[in-house]
């Protein structure tokens, strides 16, 4: 599918990360429908016939139309986070179950979601380090790591069927890029949001990535 224009359906496209995905898929000369709560966070984003902006908010499906948002999409990323709505609520899951149906009925196979560094993979374990980090300087996030895990679980467990990808990301700053991050096991790197963004990008279209729940870490 790289080959030819794709479209690429973005949640969290007014995001740190979600700007920059948004900015490559379109000079790659892709088209990109991004579902947005304030369209006037992406002004800075030179106008485009490529660009489709949806307002709506996933903690809302009411505000717009699932099946016209994911009609005619070749691939859909997820980069959000919102710390405070996620400390009390597992809202990207509950989002996310209503998406994939909708993906289902349209014939949408692949979905990467962006999940953190410090999530534990379903069925699997942190590393003592991690450990140590999620649980003392990181704990504020302790929210957002649950609801990672929700995703994760319901996956594997429910959403097998899907080309699904996960992306345990280290992120900090909108800095320069810093480099080429690339699949990890084991390892994560603590990248910026370019960098991020343009991993997902390639990774979203990698067949090789499918099913995998891995860090990042800068190319040697």
């Amino acid at each position: 599918m790289s080959a030819k224009q794709s479209t690429f359906l973005v949640f969290g496209a007014s995001g740190g990360t979600g700007k920059h995905f948004l900015t490559q898929a379109l000079s790659s000369g892709h088209k990109v429908r991004a579902l947005v709560r304030t369209p006037s966070k992406l002004a800075e984003v030179q106008p485009n016939g490529n660009l489709e902006i949806v307002e709506g908010s996933i903690t809302d499906p009411s505000s717009f139309d699932m099946d016209a948002l994911i009609s005619d999409v070749d691939y859909v990323a997820l980069m959000l986070g919102d710390k405070q709505a996620q400390a009390t609520s597992k809202i990207n899951t509950t989002f996310v179950k209503v998406l994939v149906p909708s993906m289902r009925k349209h014939g949408v196979k692949r979905i990467l979601y962006q999940s953190g560094g410090l999530t534990r993979p379903h069925g699997g374990s942190l590393s003592v380090i991690l450990w140590l980090l999620r649980y003392t300087i990181a704990s504020g996030f302790e929210g957002q790591h649950q609801d990672n895990e929700s995703v994760h679980e319901y996956f594997v467990t429910e959403a097998n069927d899907m080309e699904w990808i996960i992306h345990r990301a280290g992120i900090s700053g909108d800095t320069a890029s810093k480099g080429t991050l690339e699949r990890s096991p084991t390892t994560f790197s603590i990248a910026n949001h370019v960098d991020c963004a343009r991993y997902n990008y390639r990774t979203v279209m990698d067949d090789q990535a499918v099913r995998t729940c891995e860090f990042s870490k800068y190319a040697k």
